[in-house]
């Protein structure tokens, strides 16, 4: 009776063991599953991640070039904004991808989020247009009762260009009128002074570089003002 009673524990005892052994070998065959499912999923949106860098860096010198014509910007960030719009619809329909959804929305919001078209108004540009010599800083202009705004300097053979930060003129002054133009110190700032016909115009630099940039600008319009010629007195005829 003792046999039997010991062949009886110990055979549900090795069932016991046997199906213990052999949940964990399930659970280790599902943790391992996931966690080879999870390494693959990071290692795609890595990849993704530095293709997607890699071609934005070989894109972004034309997107430059591109975006200097209002009217191919548009129709890029249409492009873009229809293909986005794609990627996210189509693979949700046809096929299971979330990746490429992903990848679709954010060509939506960048072409959303794309600032408008700029002209091609570099300093170059405008100086090769204008003609310019040289420019230089022309510290803040004020007209009338204007706020003062940031000047730059386009100094022409024939007239100095005042220039503010968008490239829009806000003085014209011929050279062959300018009479003066001296840098002086202020109460609290320097400020360049010029003089043509009967009008004068000045310019005012604050911070450290202040006497520096108002110098510069003094010797460069005094290099394109034309000499006064000094007027000789005449002699007058002997009479006899």
């Amino acid at each position: 009776m003792r046999l039997a009673s010991d062949l009886i524990l110990f055979f549900p005892r090795a069932m016991l063991k046997q199906c213990a052994a052999q949940e964990r070998k399930v659970m280790s065959t599902t943790s391992t599953s996931i966690a080879s499912q999870q390494d693959s999923v990071a290692t795609r949106l890595r990849n993704f991640g530095l293709s997607a860098l890699f071609a934005l860096v070989l894109l972004l010198p034309k997107l430059l070039n591109l975006r200097r014509d209002p009217r191919s910007w548009l129709a890029f960030r249409i492009a873009l904004a229809v293909a986005g719009a794609a990627l996210v619809i189509l693979p949700l329909s046809l096929w299971n991808s979330w990746t490429a959804a992903i990848a679709g929305l954010a060509m939506f919001l960048a072409a959303i989020l794309f600032p408008d078209a700029k002209p091609d108004t570099t300093l170059a540009d405008t100086a090769a247009r204008l003609g310019a010599l040289v420019i230089v800083n022309g510290g803040g202009y004020q007209s009338g009762d204007a706020k003062l705004l940031a000047a730059q300097l386009f100094v022409c053979p024939e007239r100095i260009w005042a220039l503010d930060s968008h490239l829009h003129p806000l003085l014209v002054i011929p050279t062959s009128q300018i009479s003066s133009a001296i840098a002086a110190e202020s109460v609290d700032d320097w400020i360049l002074r010029v003089r043509w016909d009967e009008h004068t115009a000045d310019f005012h630099y604050h911070g450290i570089f202040a006497e520096h940039l108002a110098r510069v600008a003094e010797s460069t319009l005094r290099s394109v003002i034309h000499p006064v010629l000094p007027v000789l007195p005449q002699k007058r005829a002997a009479t006899a």
